[in-house]
């Protein structure tokens, strides 16, 4: 999944990676500062987590965090004239981290809800569907929530696609399988464990892409919704990151950020705070 070696990479790097914290910080100069100001207490810099097991989003390559999230993380720190340290953490605890300052910002493909907004502000600044994937071989096809019915599907721990399957499960007979990682959840549709996974829809399509065949794509991405930039209510620093990801569309990186990683489809005009509809 991460390299063009395909899913037998996953487990290697999984015993390789696991929970260990991955930093790759990004420097900036003074000739990036800008008008835009982060609260003094920033100044020396921002923190942002991401759980790195989510390609083309976040993820790991040569030991080092890449993605379309950690490109756009670079774009912002240059704009805000701070430095940017990009810090793997798993999913789950990314929010709880937000919320007792162990990180400053959660920049991990987050879907802006309004049940997350009742604890954490949002910038938002892509927008992405859900999405199903299954083992090539499959003779089964899924296509929306109902479709789950009768089967069982692998999500990741704490995301949006774990809570819709659940909520699912309430409504009709359906196994739910929670991992603390994407890889891990990947792993269960290709040894049998899974029927499909379920993933946010660019993700299920990158996963398909890099499968070597072992994979495909089943039915349409369904439940549009927001991502967001992840602070801490009253941090003070949900209008300069506004500002910034204006800026960053404004001068152009963010389109060639989002065309590098082929997500383009994902692109917003109007970022806003706490922009969620559901």
């Amino acid at each position: 999944m991460r390299m063009a070696g395909g899913l037998k990479t996953w487990r290697p790097m999984i015993a390789a990676f696991g929970t260990v914290a991955l930093v790759a910080t990004t420097a900036v100069g003074t000739a990036h500062a800008s008008s835009i100001q982060v609260p003094a207490k920033y100044s020396s810099g921002l923190t942002m987590a991401m759980d790195a097991t989510y390609p083309p989003d976040e993820f790991i390559q040569n030991s080092k965090i890449v993605g379309f999230d950690a490109d756009l993380a670079v774009a912002l720190g240059k704009v805000l004239g701070v430095k940017v340290t990009l810090e793997d953490a798993t999913f789950d605890t990314i929010i709880p981290g937000i919320e007792d300052g162990k990180f400053d910002v959660g920049n991990s493909s987050f879907t802006d809800t309004k049940a997350r907004e009742k604890v954490v502000d949002f910038v938002d600044y892509f927008k992405a569907g859900e999405g199903f994937y299954e083992k090539a071989t499959s003779t089964k096809t899924f296509n929306g929530l109902k479709s789950l019915c009768g089967h069982s599907v692998s999500v990741e721990t704490g995301t949006t696609e774990q809570s819709d399957a659940l909520s699912q499960a309430k409504l009709c007979h359906v196994t739910v399988l929670s991992y603390a990682d994407q890889n891990q959840a990947n792993l269960a549709v290709s040894d049998g464990r899974a029927d499909l996974g379920f993933a946010d829809s660019q993700v299920a399509a990158y996963i398909v892409h890099l499968s070597n065949g072992q994979f495909k794509l089943t039915g349409t991405p369904f439940e549009t919704a927001p991502y967001g930039f992840v602070v801490a209510k009253n941090s003070g620093l949900a209008q300069p990151l506004l500002a910034a990801v204006k800026a960053i569309m404004a001068n152009g990186q963010y389109k060639k950020v989002l065309d590098r990683w082929g997500v383009q489809q994902g692109a917003i005009s109007s970022p806003k705070i706490n922009g969620a509809t559901s």
